[in-house]
């Protein structure tokens, strides 16, 4: 596909002038400016991966440093025998509670402010023996914390990221989370609970003065989790929104990337911990390093849009001077290939051989024009011819056997029964002639149909019901002649015929948009699945076969609708043993004006 539209696009003679043009004198001097940015950023760039890797390490360092004080400080503070001894689990009595609250939080006064951290808590092993102290501290749920029961049952150190929360947290903290045991016994006794906060990140984890808008990130490697961000916090507690980036620095220990987010462009450096699952993350902007580049890319561009408008004045002149009749002449020769003869095509007065070319594709589109006319009338002529042979296929059948029963009927009852025949009769073939005309209103085909079943119930001597649900604002539309006693007399004779007590027959009409819906619904026996196959089927050659007689009428009416209204308006059948049929005539609101069918192509 793409070759193709590079042909076409290479196959005008303004195309390729512009072609040209563009690549003596655009191209180069656009690869000039792109190497001397790309070069640019690149040495700018390592400049300050190198600085910042410099200083990542420098901070885990600082940071590692402070991470293994302060295990060592929380050790000591487990090791304290005083901690030891509140904490024995050889059971306190009940009236003991109280001055173990006094004493636990006098012993954390005295010993937690030697701790590196915002705050440290002491938790028993079991809140529900301690529930005094629990909420004195204003933890009285802590047990039915998730950190504090996974704390619990983990033998190892572990960290937990705590979101602000409403009435208990005005910032995050990073808490550092250890449980222990006795001294002299692996008994569980307490967990202590160390929390850090951005006071104490800020001092490892501060932007160098150089870079104005660095952002420093502490991360966790498994899910990508902030844990910490310089910048106010903004991402703590959610994931990087970069997950590319956080699947580098899972494989490696220290990397960097560009990076997009938001819409910006950042360079990102990273180092992972060496004893925690973490990574530090430096995110420096980088319009802060090319601030100057872009200066001089600007400048670029401005010389570049002056080649531009020159390049430009000059394929205009050329096109309009030599190429664009042609193009215009092009122009209409796909419109007329897309079926567009009416367009007009200016004159021309050139006496050179452009002028000749427009002047002979106008004599040809007039030709075209005349040839298409006779083909549509010839077309017309066809549509009537078949319309005389398929409106007189559906009236001899049914006229022969009604005056063959019309015989029966005298020989057996008389004339009176007779009479009413005849005249029923005559109603229906007036009826259906309609003086020659194609289009008659529903009101007559109504009766139409009403005459026919008449005469079929005095010629069967038992009575059809059949129910009319039709208004009687809609029996003035226009309508297509001899459509619903076919499709009356299809209901009659092959689907309630061997159940007249319980057969029934509904005729409605309906509006949809434009045009009207007929329903004819019964509750027989369905139609054979072969009458179906043979509605879209031309007639056999010899004449209809008993089995093809079957379906003449649902195959005539629906041919006639597809000839003068198109594949839109065809027949609908929904049938089966246990449903009965159900057909659906669509047929358009025609004018009441319109004296004859419109013809569709």
């Amino acid at each position: 596909m793409s070759k193709a539209i590079s042909l076409r696009l290479a196959s005008s003679l303004r195309n390729r002038m512009i072609l040209i043009f563009f690549m003596i004198i655009v191209v180069p001097f656009l690869w000039f400016a792109y190497y001397a940015h790309v070069k640019s950023i690149e040495g700018i760039s390592n400049a300050n991966l190198s600085m910042t890797n410099n200083y990542l390490l420098q901070v885990r360092k600082n940071f590692q440093i402070y991470l293994g004080a302060l295990n060592e400080q929380v050790n000591d503070l487990i090791g304290d025998k005083r901690l030891q001894d509140l904490l024995e689990p050889a059971g306190r009595e009940a009236a003991s509670e109280e001055s173990f609250t006094v004493e636990l939080l006098t012993w954390l006064y005295q010993r937690t402010s030697a701790v590196d951290a915002f705050r440290v808590g002491v938790y028993p092993i079991d809140p529900t023996r301690h529930a005094d102290y629990l909420s004195t501290i204003g933890e009285p749920n802590i047990g039915a914390q998730a950190w504090f029961r996974e704390s619990a049952a983990r033998v190892s150190p572990s960290w937990y990221l705590k979101l602000p929360e409403k009435g208990r947290l005005e910032r995050p903290l990073l808490s550092y989370v250890k449980r222990f045991s006795g001294l002299y016994d692996q008994t569980p006794r307490g967990i202590i609970a160390t929390d850090i906060s951005e006071d104490q990140f800020k001092r490892f984890f501060s932007p160098s003065g150089q870079m104005i808008e660095q952002r420093l990130l502490l991360l966790r490697d498994d899910d990508g989790v902030v844990l910490y961000d310089s910048f106010e916090n903004g991402w703590t507690g959610t994931a990087f929104p970069s997950s590319g980036f956080v699947e580098q620095f899972r494989e490696g220990s220290e990397g960097e990337k560009t990076i997009e987010l938001g819409g910006n462009k950042y360079l990102a450096s990273f180092v992972r911990m060496d004893n925690e699952p973490w990574a530090i993350v430096s995110l420096t902007p980088l319009k802060d390093l090319t601030g100057t580049i872009d200066e001089i890319n600007r400048v670029i561009v401005y010389f570049l849009i002056g080649y531009l408008i020159c390049c430009v004045g000059v394929v205009l002149y050329i096109t309009a001077a030599f190429t664009q009749p042609i193009v215009r002449l092009v122009r209409y020769m796909r419109k007329l290939e897309s079926g567009d003869y009416q367009q007009q095509i200016p004159p021309s007065r050139r006496q050179d051989e452009v002028g000749w070319l427009y002047r002979g594709f106008s004599s040809l589109i007039r030709k075209i024009e005349g040839l298409i006319g006779e083909a549509s009338r010839a077309e017309r002529d066809k549509k009537e011819l078949e319309f005389q042979v398929l409106s007189h296929q559906i009236n001899p059948h049914f006229l022969y056997n009604t005056l063959e029963s019309i015989r029966w009927k005298a020989e057996k009852h008389g004339a009176g029964e007779v009479a009413k025949m005849v005249a029923a009769l005559g109603n229906l073939l007036r009826l259906s002639l309609n003086q020659g005309k194609e289009i008659t209103t529903l009101g007559r085909e109504l009766e139409q149909v009403k005459a026919y079943v008449q005469i079929e119930q005095a010629r069967m001597g038992r009575p059809i019901r059949i129910l009319y649900g039709i208004d009687d604002d809609m029996k003035d539309l226009p309508f297509l002649r001899l459509l619903l006693q076919p499709l009356v007399e299809n209901a009659i004779q092959h689907s309630i015929r061997n159940d007249f007590d319980n057969g029934k027959i509904l005729l409605s009409a309906r509006r949809e948009g434009g045009d009207i819906v007929m329903d004819i619904i019964d509750n027989g026996g369905g139609i054979p699945p072969q009458t179906l196959a043979k509605l879209d089927m031309e007639e056999p050659p010899g004449g209809r076969s008993s089995e093809s007689a079957k379906g003449v009428g649902l195959r005539n009416v629906n041919n006639r609708l597809k000839l003068y209204f198109g594949d839109g308006y065809r027949l609908r059948i929904e049938t089966g043993p246990e449903m009965g049929t159900k057909i659906a005539l669509r047929h358009p609101i025609l004018d009441k004006e319109e004296k004859s069918l419109p013809q569709k192509t």
